[in-house]
């Protein structure tokens, strides 16, 4: 989903409705991580499996990316909600 060499912003939906945010070089490889199909995923994620993504969203470099889901994770969960039901990239 990522662009080659590409860093992108997501956001999961775990199976307890919560939501997680994070930054990828390789989207579809970590997300295979947050299911527990490969090592290395995160420990937020392991005990509320299986993740669903919902929202993804190019970036231009890893501090680009970074930079994004800090102010993502900063939003309150409603907020966030919104961001995922508008699909802005």
């Amino acid at each position: 989903m990522s662009a080659a060499g590409g860093w992108t912003v997501y956001i999961l939906e775990c199976a307890d409705g919560s939501l997680y945010t994070g930054v990828a070089r390789d989207l579809d490889r970590r997300l295979r991580q947050h299911n527990g199909l490969l090592a290395g995923g995160p420990r937020y994620t392991s005990g509320r499996r299986p993740v669903q993504l919902r929202w993804a969203a190019p970036a231009a470099s890893r501090g680009a990316a970074q930079q994004r889901e800090a102010a993502i994770k900063k939003l309150s969960p409603t907020a966030k909600w919104r961001l995922v039901a508008a699909g802005l990239r």
